[in-house]
């Protein structure tokens, strides 16, 4: 028995003694606050205070904590000064790293009450946020130091709702819109919050049009329907991704708060005995000015319901929003800093067991034979299951299951799997590219101009398999019931994934499959993939146990970055002739790579005459006016699963495009934003990102020696950036990212605060895979295991970045994604104007190739 105070409550465990003190604290007491990323103390998100020192619970045995004191998330006060300052500068984006932040945080402060940059530097350079939140937590511990050192008073606390013995009762007015007696007013979003700021968005469009007050505005997920909440752009399905959501969204989402405010008029005019012309709605309280009458909507909500909805209700001009453009706090920022927000991993149901599946090291691999007796003589281990992906351990406990997953025997089929890895792929790809590719696009006589080119370039681009690497692991809970099956998890292909899990599940109705959907921690584009490889093992794992008890899968962090579905690897070669004045008169781009969609239910409309468009966006759809422009595609075929990324195509093909134009420009003795302005002058957004980030960044001012600044522009996903990179180079031959000045157009904005956390945060993970990120393959199977062999950005690596907000009255569009592209190009070519050497394969900080096709 050991004995444990955690949050001033002592607690006598019977656990294990080397059970981590994470699966105590998670799974035999319930405290959810600390959270799993990877198991070996590299990304402390599992963070608790033991005697006020801050320690990675995945790394404190259950014997090494006996007589201690340990405060987690949910121990440290909701009027402490780290917690409000987290709250007013807008940290958490995902959340899910958050809550080990916050700990740290507090324990620096108690360690050093006026902490300088620099010693933030060092205190927080432990702790990945993929989100990229560094710069705002910067921002939120000196508020929190000023605010504890009595210089700033506190910011008042946020308002929630009032507890009240009996829920207020609610009244529907539409499927997005909710008005309960109390006032409060809910939003269903019809698209997953992981961090984008979506559920704070969709809700700012309704209450714009609904005229309420932001303190009474909730948002919660909607219920999985794609009859109701279909993505617009996607066609008949529900999902999230592309940096779709508040384009697809902005009129629909609009005219349900309309729609929902005009039968709150009507109710009132009946209410109030008034006509309806003369009701002036502020604030979530309707008027009659002339008798004095009012009404709140909680009063209205029941008579309201009954009111047919408007067929087509008038929507408020721009010169009279309120809400839209501005910034009010995200909904979902104070339960991501009490550590109250509920992640899929944190679901916890009564006679749930959890299970881990040992899956083939190669891909294409299969299960020859297994012996299951070593994993299930591990204490708490219930059953060994065969499934499609593998050998599945079912525990009571995760610990179990993975102690049970590390015991178990298993013989592996290799007959058919991948046995290439990165090396011999790429010598393909370059081989490739010597030969002519499949036709995408042909402007003028690229043959005949780079013959009669004053001067020729040409050079290699390479950008590797990239893993997502969300902090929270991928995870969910399935769970059968009489009338079907339910999903827990952080769905973002609620269509998709209810037609996979029936399909496994033998079930003939995916209506049958009900998705609770959580908040995500990241996704970045993985959990959304055309065979919802999680959910689906989740559903055989539950379907092989006889359908009796909840499973909840769970893959560590191993399993995530061995587990495929990568950002494939992408290998361009760009030749180009420059005239005798040194313009642009031939570009020829031919890329390798493997297709993200094919054999997918995406192929039909993602691929075109044999071309996947999602592995030359960018490039095909280029705008620099070359009058002779030829772009080919090699489709390379490997038993890697690949999937969209952060950006997706966008993500490689900026790189190349973007550096080669600081090649040519310099090889014309051009200043580069002189020469790129030239190249864009029938392109006004374009052109007027590129100069905005310039101008800010100071473009042209003198640097001090060994730095740079490089620039570069790009269009992804209809939205327009441009990014000025700064880097000081090292005299070892590494380089720093001092300063990132963005400038960004994505149409109308709905919220400026999270447009500029979403280019930071883009930035971020750019920054990432520019710096350090390559998920390198060996024999068919992926090298990595954990972050400790696959870097990501850390708060000590953060730039300063800047954003530049353009105004615009075009339809909005998304910021999701668009920050990405140009991140890699504007470093590398800021890295070149710092040392004159060109590198042109990612990561930056990675082995560059011997054979200089892709060296400086």
């Amino acid at each position: 028995m050991i004995a444990v105070t955690i949050n001033g409550h002592r607690h006598d465990l019977d656990v294990p003694d080397d059970m981590p003190m994470l699966w105590v604290l998670r799974d035999v007491l319930g405290i959810t606050g600390p959270k799993f990323g990877c198991g070996i103390g590299q990304c402390w998100g599992c963070t608790v205070l033991v005697d006020g020192k801050p320690r990675p619970s995945c790394g404190l045995p259950a014997k090494a904590a006996a007589g201690t004191t340990i405060v987690t998330i949910e121990g440290i006060p909701e009027d402490h000064p780290v917690k409000a300052a987290w709250r007013e500068a807008q940290v958490p984006q995902c959340g899910y790293c958050q809550p080990g932040q916050i700990l740290r945080a507090v324990a620096l402060l108690d360690e050093t009450p006026r902490p300088s940059e620099a010693d933030i530097a060092k205190a927080m350079r432990r702790h990945i946020c993929r989100c990229g939140t560094y710069q705002r937590i910067k921002a939120a511990i000196l508020l929190a130091a000023s605010i504890k050192a009595g210089e700033r008073p506190a910011p008042p606390p946020w308002p929630t709702p009032a507890e009240a013995d009996t829920p207020a009762e609610t009244f529907a007015l539409n499927p997005f819109v909710s008005v309960a007696t109390d006032g409060t007013v809910t939003v269903l979003s019809k698209h997953l919050e992981t961090g984008q700021g979506v559920l704070t968005g969709l809700a700012t469009l309704v209450a714009e049009e609904l005229g309420a007050d932001w303190g009474q505005i909730r948002a919660a997920h909607a219920p999985a329907d794609e009859r109701v909440y279909n993505n617009l752009v996607f066609g008949p399905m529900q999902g999230t991704g592309g940096s779709t959501a508040i384009a697809n969204s902005y009129t629909q989402y609009r005219q349900a708060g309309a729609g929902a405010r005009a039968m709150l008029l009507a109710a009132a005019a009946d209410h109030l005995d008034a006509p309806a012309g003369e009701l002036r709605v502020e604030k979530g309280v309707i008027r009659h000015e002339a008798s004095g009458r009012q009404a709140t909507f909680g009063e209205l909500a029941a008579r309201a319901a009954t009111v047919a909805p408007p067929a087509d209700p008038p929507l408020t001009p721009a010169s009279a929003f309120t809400l839209i453009g501005t910034s009010p706090p995200r909904l979902d920022i104070a339960e991501k800093v009490s550590g109250a927000a509920r992640f899929a991993l944190d679901v916890r149901l009564p006679g749930m067991k959890t299970a881990v599946v040992a899956r083939p090291p190669r891909f294409g691999g299969k299960v020859a034979s297994f012996d299951k007796a070593p994993a299930l003589a591990v204490s708490g281990v219930t059953d060994v299951v065969e499934i499609p992906s593998g050998v599945a351990v079912v525990a009571e406990n995760t610990w179990a299951a993975l102690e049970g997953r590390r015991a178990l025997t298993v013989q592996w089929d290799d007959a058919g799997a991948e046995t290439r890895g990165t090396a011999d792929l790429r010598r393909e790809y370059l081989a490739l590219l010597d030969t002519p590719g499949g036709a995408v696009r042909r402007d003028g006589d690229v043959e005949a101009a780079l013959s009669g080119a004053a001067t020729r370039l040409s050079a290699v681009y390479e950008a590797p398999f990239l893993a997502h690497a969300p902090l929270e692991p991928l995870n969910c809970v399935a769970r059968f019931t009489e009338n079907g099956l339910e999903i827990y998890a952080g769905d973002q292909f609620q269509t998709v994934d209810q037609e996979n899990a029936a399909q496994a599940a033998g079930l003939a109705d995916k209506r049958t499959v009900t998705i609770h959907t959580l908040y995500s921690g990241g996704s970045f584009g993985r959990r959304a993939n055309p065979g919802s490889d999680y959910i689906v093992e989740a559903v055989h794992v539950a379907k092989a146990l006889g359908k009796k008890v909840p499973i909840h899968l769970v893959w560590d962090r191993g399993d995530d970055l061995r587990g495929g579905r990568y950002r494939p690897m992408m290998l361009h070669k760009v030749e180009a002739g420059l005239d005798t004045d040194g313009r642009l008169a031939a570009w020829q781009h031919r890329i390798a790579g493997q297709s993200i969609n094919v054999n997918t239910p995406f192929e039909g409309a993602l691929i075109k005459d044999g071309v996947d468009v999602t592995s030359v966006e960018g490039v095909s759809d280029m705008a620099y006016a070359i009058p002779n422009l030829a772009v080919e595609l090699h489709t390379t075929t490997a038993k890697v699963p690949v999937l969209w990324w952060r950006s997706v195509g966008h993500s490689h093909t900026a790189f190349a495009v973007e550096s080669f134009v600081d090649e040519a420009a310099h090889a014309a003795g051009r200043d580069p934003l002189d020469y790129r302005r030239e190249l864009l002058a029938g392109d006004p957004r374009r052109l007027a990102v590129l100069d905005a980030a310039a101008k800010a960044a100071g473009w042209g001012a003198p640097l001090p020696d060994g730095h740079g600044r490089g620039l570069a522009v790009h269009r992804s996903f209809d939205t327009y950036v441009a990014h000025v990179a700064e880097v000081a180079a090292q005299k070892d031959g590494t380089f720093a990212v001092t300063r990132v000045t963005c400038a960004v157009d994505c149409g109308v904005v709905v919220n400026p605060d999270i447009v500029a956390a979403q280019m930071e945060g883009g930035i971020a993970l750019g920054l990432s895979a520019v710096l350090e990120e390559a998920l390198v393959l060996e024999n068919g199977g992926a090298v990595p295991e954990n972050f400790n062999r696959y870097p990501i950005l850390r708060f000590d690596r953060m730039p300063t970045v800047d954003v530049v907000i353009l105004p615009s009255d075009a339809p909005p569009t998304g910021v999701g994604e668009p920050g990405v592209p140009p991140l890699a190009p504007a470093v590398a070519n800021a890295l070149f104007a710092a040392t004159g050497r060109r590198l042109r394969r990612l990561p930056l900080l990675g082995e560059q190739p011997s054979d200089a096709r892709s060296g400086g």
